[in-house]
């Protein structure tokens, strides 16, 4: 049987353009494949990133200062030297109040309600130990209480307060708590009467304890904005000042 010259044409064509058309088809799903390598190598890298960024973020957590601890201690000694079994039942309640909710917040956020409660048992503490020479004021706008930030923030601020300011000062003590809730973010101010902070700049501050230093690394691992500030205040203490975002709770949350 002859073949005509068209039928010859298209075989040839045929033979031609199908191997180049298997080529690229092939070439197309050999870079589809690396494409989606590369694609699930960045997933695991971003994974990994997220993982590394929220362990660093949950060991700053759990930070707890030791000089808190030893004044605790020493506080509860005195008090059972002095036979107060009353009030050393009391500072051991609220000590052990303080230490379970240290160690059972797994969350990088929790409402300012449920921090605010956890400060508290770090100031009653302090009320045990300067009695009456110790004047704390609270000025809690119940709009903030609703809105989510870090563990620990306020109660290392305070903590802080009294570390550096008002512990070495004698005579009158004074601590001043307040949240504000503006639009979009909200503000808590933290205040004291104590030595201040002198000549040192924000990252002098920063640089002097671990208190400032840990809130200014947890606020930049979770906010795009926020704003950490220190300066001195009218009583020639020092007054932190921190604004962040809000947050608000879930629906189901807020029930």
């Amino acid at each position: 049987m002859l073949i005509t010259y068209e039928t010859f044409s298209l075989f040839a064509i045929f033979s031609i353009f199908v191997p180049m058309a298997g080529a690229i088809i092939l070439m197309m799903v050999l870079a589809f494949e690396k494409q989606i390598d590369t694609l699930s190598f960045e997933k695991q890298q971003v994974v990994l990133e997220n993982t590394l960024q929220e362990s660093k973020y949950m060991q700053l957590n759990q930070q707890i200062h030791p000089h808190f601890l030893f004044n605790t201690i020493n506080l509860m000694l005195g008090l059972a030297r002095l036979n107060r079994i009353d009030t050393l039942i009391k500072a051991m309640e609220t000590l052990s109040l303080f230490l379970k909710f240290k160690y059972q917040i797994k969350e990088q956020l929790i409402p300012l309600k449920k921090e605010w409660e956890y400060t508290k048992y770090y100031l009653k503490i302090q009320e045990l130990r300067f009695r009456n020479r110790l004047i704390i004021t609270e000025d809690i706008d119940k709009e903030a209480l609703k809105h989510y930030v870090p563990p620990y923030l306020l109660q290392t601020i305070v903590e802080n307060s009294f570390k550096h300011g008002l512990e070495k000062k004698p005579g009158p003590l004074s601590l001043s708590i307040k949240a504000v809730s503006h639009k979009d973010s909200i503000t808590l101010y933290v205040e004291d009467n104590g030595l201040g902070i002198g000549d040192y700049s924000f990252e002098d501050m920063l640089a002097k304890g671990q208190g400032l230093s840990n809130v200014q690394k947890r606020l930049d691992l979770l906010f795009q904005t926020s704003d950490l500030d220190i300066f001195k205040n009218e009583q020639d203490g020092a007054t932190v000042k921190i604004t962040l975002p809000k947050v608000e709770l879930q629906e189901e949350e807020q029930a």
